[in-house]
């Protein structure tokens, strides 16, 4: 009798990837003619401008692997659900105003768990999770990305700024609850060309903080902080 092993397709790793993706992003705005590149042109990119790569260990989290098989044991029947309150985001945003008048916005995000092939958030999308412009303001998004790219939630605070010559926090607000009736739930920071800022959110808290020249530092968790 000979034995023969079962044996199971072989799982290959993923190959090193831009170890901190705001530095790609600023190398395609300043080194590249284009806005936007994805998927393997946007790795080649990064190694010929000599961004640092990583392996596969650098990128997993437990927790974040654990939210993923507990979302695997369903029975999923479809996607409809997933841009619910239920699954975690992990977005890390900035917004800054510098000496000479410059805004920058940085959006980089974890995903979202359960979601399909192919699927894009909002954090990469120019104008819904991430905008900047002079003559308004600079904007990074948190949330349901869906919702969030139908909106066009970054550019929308920025133009009502613009062109109605809100404040930022009344921008902000009124882009968020216009958000909140169509079903999505996140929040924004936003800082103005006059150097206010602001941050608003439809959800029980949201991470966040603010430094300015003259100003004291000060950080928030809950939406009564």
């Amino acid at each position: 009798m000979v034995a023969r092993a079962m044996q199971g397709p072989l799982l290959a790793l993923p190959p090193p990837a831009t170890r901190h993706p705001i530095s790609l992003a600023r190398a395609v705005m300043e080194d590249s003619p284009h806005v936007m590149m994805a998927a393997s042109g946007a790795d080649e990119f990064s190694i010929e401008q000599g961004l640092e790569q990583a392996g596969p260990d650098w990128f997993h989290t437990q927790e974040r692997f654990d939210q993923l098989q507990q979302f695997l044991s369903r029975n999923r029947a479809d996607a409809s659900d997933l841009a619910g309150a239920d699954y975690k985001f992990g977005t890390v945003g900035a917004v800054a105003l510098d000496m000479e008048g410059n805004l920058a916005a940085g959006t980089s995000t974890g995903g979202m768990t359960g979601k399909l092939y192919g699927r894009v958030g909002d954090s990469p999308v120019i104008g819904a999770g991430t905008y900047a412009d002079n003559r308004a303001c600079a904007v990074s998004a948190t949330g349901a990305g869906e919702y969030y790219i139908r909106e066009g939630v970054a550019h929308e605070i920025c133009a009502r700024i613009r062109f109605l010559g809100e404040s930022p926090q009344e921008a902000a607000d009124f882009v968020q609850a216009e958000t909140l009736e169509m079903g999505g739930s996140g929040g924004v920071i936003v800082v103005g060309a006059d150097g206010d800022w602001a941050y608003s959110f439809n959800t029980p808290g949201m991470y966040r903080g603010v430094a300015a020249r003259d100003s004291h530092v000060s950080v928030g968790i809950y939406g009564d902080e």
